[in-house]
């Protein structure tokens, strides 16, 4: 029988001897196996030497309780690292220190030994003022401190959260207003920083927490937007008076919405009528304006006050309950939840009988 040995021949690969084959296959596998450890070598060294020039300066803030993964992901968000995986691997085999909350400044595409060395070195101090803004203000009363500080004004701070200049990722376009978009929180700024930075350092705040406790996820659960999530987080933030409230107040609006009834957050009231916190009358009830929820469907146009930390985290996640109603009834500051309407009576009595109620 005769066998075409042509290489165009189909019986070539057939009836070719196999033990001369089995080298040839072996040595594809090695330098296949190579080339693949070659390029897994070369890509983390890209991640932890990123070729070319840093980029720009990024000013980063730490917060009080994040972990090194929390650190890992803000570092990647900011565009200073590529992989969060690699700096915590990194970050586990050479031994990173603690580091401490504060703000820190540190280029993007950085050469991860030099991210190492700037958050061991400590958040700067030395040359910044220190600026407390309280949860629950809004936009002109956060305005009013800023313009409190030596060389600042608080018209030009309050113009630039009203322009549309600087914006959050959690605001929608055509809205220029940043209330409810800063995060209230104590700061160290530089003695240059003039109010665009400044703004700009509160808004940033914002975005990262917001993005940490993952606001677009929960919105998504709830079926609102993001934005109206804060706004959400705001009512919260201005209704609650002790922590272990803040839950349930966001769990009642949710379950208000849900079923199609008016919220009646007396906080919205205050806000049209530009007053602070302190009890509502009826006819205070009656404001014609698109942010009383005693007369609107639904929530208001846009955040009432400046949410806090705790309001946040408590709108993403709260607590599963049936609660359609909460009313004041301990000078404490905790509320009574309930679902019962003949309860509600009685716990709105029990707040008038105590002063709490107007």
């Amino acid at each position: 029988m005769s066998v075409d040995l042509r290489h165009d021949s189909p019986d070539y690969f057939q009836y070719e001897d196999h033990g001369r084959r089995w080298p040839f296959v072996l040595l594809a596998v090695v330098i296949g196996l190579l080339v693949l450890a070659g390029s897994g070598v070369l890509w983390v060294q890209r991640q932890v030497n990123p070729p070319g020039a840093p980029g720009e300066r990024v000013r980063l803030t730490v917060e009080q309780g994040m972990s090194t993964s929390d650190i890992a992901a803000l570092l990647e968000q900011e565009g200073i690292i590529a992989s969060a995986d690699v700096f915590k691997y990194y970050a586990r085999l050479t031994g990173v220190g603690s580091i401490e909350a504060g703000d820190y400044t540190v280029e993007k595409k950085s050469d991860l030994s030099e991210v190492v060395k700037v958050l061991e070195g400590g958040a700067a101090k030395a040359e910044e003022e220190k600026v407390t803004i309280p949860e629950g203000l809004t936009l002109p009363e956060v305005a009013k401190i800023v313009g409190e500080m030596p060389g600042r004004s608080a018209e030009k701070f309050l113009a630039l959260a009203n322009g549309g200049t600087i914006r959050s990722q959690y605001q929608p376009a055509g809205n220029n207003s940043l209330e409810g978009l800063i995060l209230p929180e104590t700061y160290f700024v530089t003695k240059g920083d003039d109010e665009t930075k400044i703004l700009q350092k509160l808004v940033d705040a914002f975005d990262q927490l917001a993005t940490r406790v993952n606001l677009t996820g929960a919105a998504a659960k709830f079926g609102i937007t993001p934005y109206q999530m804060v706004i959400v987080a705001s009512l919260v933030e201005r209704e609650a008076r002790v922590d272990e409230d803040r839950g349930k107040v966001a769990r009642v609006i949710f379950n208000r919405l849900q079923e199609g009834m008016q919220l009646q957050i007396d906080a919205t009231v205050l806000y049209a009528l530009g007053r602070p916190q302190e009890s509502v009358s009826f006819k205070d009830r009656e404001v014609n304006s698109p942010y009383n929820t005693y007369r609107i469907p639904g929530l208001p146009p846009g955040p009432i006050a400046n949410p806090g930390r705790k309001s946040l985290e408590a709108t993403v996640a709260p607590p599963n309950g049936n609660w359609t109603f909460y009313v004041l009834t301990d000078p404490s500051g905790k509320h009574t939840f309930t679902n019962d309407y003949r309860e509600f009576q009685n716990a709105v009595n029990k707040c008038i009988a105590l002063g709490l109620c107007g």
